[in-house]
């Protein structure tokens, strides 16, 4: 027989106690606790966690890899040197030093005609000149006729031969085969462009777009001194190699004398695409947040029902003799080799669960996505041990601080649910696991915040109704299953406070989760919606504005925008002229150093928030900033500008700044008077519109009014849409796992005291307690356990989801005010789902079973 432990103790030390290292101890107790499955759910929450986390991370690596890939096709390669004149050739060489391959395109507005036998209509086209090889990211799409959806292509046109928009042949009346006057010559038109990648989002980027060789450039005789060319040197190649030429093109670029000079990549390119993938990523970040938030709540109950099982072993650890510091460091071995396995588990768990992600996906991905990279691994195995640091050791360390007078006296040791050690440590744990999973400040100060605030606000909250439920049920009058259920709650005050904040804070993230796939992802494709304009249509005449706008209406077009236009340059800011040398930002030399589309309005645009000042109708001196603009030239509100606008000097002062989302493919200026009028400038009209489906409406737009620029802005709207579309049906997916994650987590708090309410109810049925009166009770429990939980869950993820629209994403959005009544219902009804599913055994199981399990305990 083995020995007992009195007799190995009389055995290992004259003293009569046993002194075991805590390694051996720990590795003992592990694999005792292995055996006997109270690692089970411990290890279930972990991995869950883990899983969830890095499914999404896994997700989201290559998802970002993808995106970023097909993102650079709006740049046309890995990195883009613009300049206003040839390339210089030190960047050419450069390039080729770095193995870089390089392809040079030349854009510029010119008038493109049709043969004067087929009418002689001319027309403002964007002439771009391209070189084998273009483009280098990408894939140019080209159709043989039109109304036909184009087929990728990896040519350009044919010496002699021209490729165009399909509104280019309508607007001319010519035909593929039919000849295109550009300059001195006339080239042949065979194609119609139906995708053009590296378009761009300028005026003359979105006129009729004429394509051709770069070998006919010459012959036209369009390239003139004066001409206002914008050249754009491509590059692609390796990383690091991209790296490296991004590095010193933009060294290169400041230096004093490089005038016109930019460099563009994918952070410093595009505006409309880096908006769309900064909104991206940041919603990728929230939904790991979420996950993580769930993650926490699930391993702390799990580690609280580990250390409410093991009171009575750490107990008899004590009268044995093992020092406290024995027994900490026996669990926190334990805990640390549990929390590496079912780390691994659940990296392995979440690689898999990812590729269903991605075959979900497959259809709105044009290629395969990338490999992702190792960091979700450490991440995961990372995020595991902080779980397990930070929301499972703290309960069980406290078994190191059991009385061995346990042993006789059940009552003491019980593990503190309110811990400010506890509370202390979990908090900073949460707080770093936040800090590493959202490299956005604003989101994690956001998250940390509002959920560190929540948890605080719950608690409280929730002590103060067990008190108010104990004061308002009256014994005498009330039914019974409420005065029992009120005996239950207010019995153990410290329980329901920990059960309401758990089940709060869970549903706090699912509540969350269904604000942001509904009201904020609907807010994000407000943004840049797929009715959003699609024609830009400018140098409209004053006295043609009246016709235009009938022309307009008869067509079926009734929401446009409509906004006086002029140009005009800054030359003084606070009476101080104003130059290029003053500023170091590249941009800014550029705006200063060029002319400003301005305009004019008596109300402010409904699509630019005022976010400093007031904008004051019919303010005579006045003018209205961009934030953005106002930022980059150092202006703030009260300073006074000085424009020329055709020789007129126009001073005014700032009075307001204004929040534009140029995704918004809406009509935006960066600079406008608060006055209905301008009488003394020279002026035309814009308007923006989305074009009706009407056969020809195009042509006959620009046959009536032969001197207006119709700008097509079909292709880019088209490109934006879908890497939106791509974007927001990755984060449902992974709302959705999230969501499943959260349901589990409601569960585990729902019967984290399924023993205790075991061992009650027996005891109640021995004194003659009928099943139905229990069920009752138990109903009535739980549902006024989730309706508090969810009331104040909701009403928290209103604030936080709104704190999140406004300085996170971007958005106006007011939340509804049904969401904190039908969250209440919401919880009240998945706390019963949950209880009826996890403590449906509770009142089948005999009564004699569980008062004899709890004897010998």
């Amino acid at each position: 027989m083995p020995a007992s432990p009195a007799s190995a103790s009389s055995q290992d030390s004259p003293t009569g106690r046993i002194a075991v290292p805590w390694a051996r101890l720990g590795w003992r107790t592990l694999w005792r606790d292995l055996r006997a499955g109270e690692l089970r759910l411990l290890m279930v929450a972990v991995t869950l966690a883990v899983a969830a986390l890095t499914s999404v991370g896994f997700f989201a690596d290559r998802l970002q890899g993808g995106l970023a890939r097909d993102a650079l096709q709006l740049l046309g390669g890995d990195a883009v040197v613009a300049s206003d004149n040839p390339t210089p050739v030190a960047f050419v060489e450069q390039a080729r030093a770095l193995g870089l391959t390089g392809v040079t395109t030349l854009s510029f507005p010119t008038m493109g005609r049709a043969p004067d036998l087929q009418g002689g209509a001319s027309r403002l086209v964007a002439l771009k000149s391209v070189e084998p090889g273009y483009p280098l990211r990408g894939r140019l799409q080209v159709a043989d006729a039109p109304q036909r959806p184009g087929i990728p292509t990896q040519s350009i046109p044919a010496q002699g031969e021209v490729w165009v928009d399909a509104p280019l042949l309508e607007s001319l009346a010519l035909q593929l085969g039919d000849f295109l006057l550009l300059g001195d010559t006339q080239l042949r038109i065979t194609r119609i462009i139906t995708l053009e990648p590296d378009r761009g989002a300028g005026f003359m980027n979105f006129a009729p777009r004429v394509m051709l060789n770069a070998m006919d450039l010459p012959a036209t005789g369009l390239v003139q001194p004066a001409s206002r060319i914008t050249y754009r040197f491509a590059v692609a190649g390796t990383p690091d190699a991209v790296k490296r030429f991004t590095a010193w093109a933009s060294a290169a670029a400041a230096e004093p004398g490089m005038r016109g000079v930019r460099v563009e990549s994918l952070d410093s390119g595009r505006p409309e695409m880096r908006q769309t993938l900064d909104r991206a990523q940041k919603f990728l970040n929230l939904v790991a947040l979420l996950a993580a938030l769930l993650s926490a709540v699930a391993v702390a109950l799990a580690a609280r029902g580990f250390a409410n099982e093991h009171l009575d072993a750490a107990a008899l650890l004590r009268v044995l003799g093992q020092s406290q510091r024995t027994i900490a460091g026996a669990y926190v071995m334990e805990f640390a080799l549990v929390g590496l396995f079912a780390s691994a588990l659940g990296v392995l768990l979440g690689f898999a669960v990812h590729h269903v992600f991605v075959l979900l996906l497959a259809g709105l991905v044009e290629s395969a996505l990338p490999a992702a990279s190792l960091w979700p691994v450490a991440f995961g195995v990372g995020v595991g041990l902080t779980l397990m640091c930070a929301f499972g050791l703290p309960p069980v360390l406290q078994l190191a601080q059991v009385p061995p007078l346990r042993v006789i006296r059940r009552d003491l040791g019980n593990v503190r649910p309110t811990s400010l050690a506890v509370l202390g440590l979990g908090v900073a744990g949460f707080a770093a696991l936040l800090l590493v999973v959202s490299p956005d400040w604003k989101l994690g100060a956001i998250a940390v915040g509002g959920f560190a605030a929540a948890a605080l606000l719950f608690a409280a909250l929730a002590w103060a109704a067990v008190g108010l439920l104990r004061k308002s049920v009256r014994e005498t009058t009330a039914p019974r299953w409420l005065v029992l259920a009120t005996r239950q709650i207010a019995a153990r005050p410290a329980y329901a406070v920990v059960q309401v904040s758990s089940l709060a804070v869970g549903l706090l993230a699912l509540v969350l989760l269904v604000l942001l796939r509904t009201d904020l992802i609907a807010s994000w494709q407000r943004a840049t919606p797929a009715t959003a304009p699609n024609r830009f249509v400018i140098n409209i005449l004053p006295d043609q504005a009246e016709a235009f706008r009938q022309m307009l209406q008869r067509a079926g077009v009734a929401q446009y925008d409509w906004y006086p236009m002029f140009r005009g340059r800054l030359v003084a800011i606070n009476d101080r002229p104003v130059s290029m040398d003053d500023y170091e930002d590249d941009r800014a030399k550029r705006l200063v150093d060029r002319e400003f589309n301005l305009s004019n309005a008596h109300d402010a645009p409904e699509h630019n928030p005022i976010v400093g000042g007031r904008w004051t109708p019919d303010e005579h001196g006045a003018v209205s900033v961009e934030e953005g603009i106002a930022k980059t030239l150092g202006l703030k509100l009260g300073d006074r500008l000085r424009f020329d606008i055709a020789g007129v000097q126009s001073e005014a002062r700032i009075t307001s700044l204004r929040q534009v989302d140029w995704s918004s493919m809406r009509a935006n200026f960066f600079v406008m008077y608060p006055v209905a009028q301008m009488p003394d400038v020279p002026y035309t009209y814009l308007a923006a519109y989305r074009a009706p489906q009407q056969p020809g409406f195009d042509n006959a737009l620009v046959h009536a009014f032969p001197n207006i620029t119709n700008v097509d802005m079909s292709a880019t709207l088209a490109q934006v849409q879908g890497v939106l579309a791509q974007v927001i049906r990755a984060v449902e997916f992974l709302f959705a796992f999230t969501l499943a994650a959260g349901l589990v987590v409601l569960f585990a708090a729902v019967t984290a005291t399924r023993e205790e309410r075991a061992r009650e109810f027996a005891i109640m049925r021995a004194v003659g307690a009928r099943a139905s009166l229990l069920r009752q009770v138990q109903r009535a429990e739980l549902a006024g356990v989730g309706l508090l939980a969810g009331f104040l869950a909701s009403c928290v993820a209103v604030a936080v989801g709104w704190a999140l629209a406004r300085y996170v994403f971007d958005f106006s959005w007011t939340a509804q005010f049904w969401v904190p009544i039908a969250g209440a219902l919401a919880g009240a009804l998945l706390a019963l789902a949950a209880g009826w599913w996890g403590l449906r055994e509770v009142l089948r199981r005999p009564v004699v079973q569980t008062l004899r399990s709890a004897a010998q305990e």
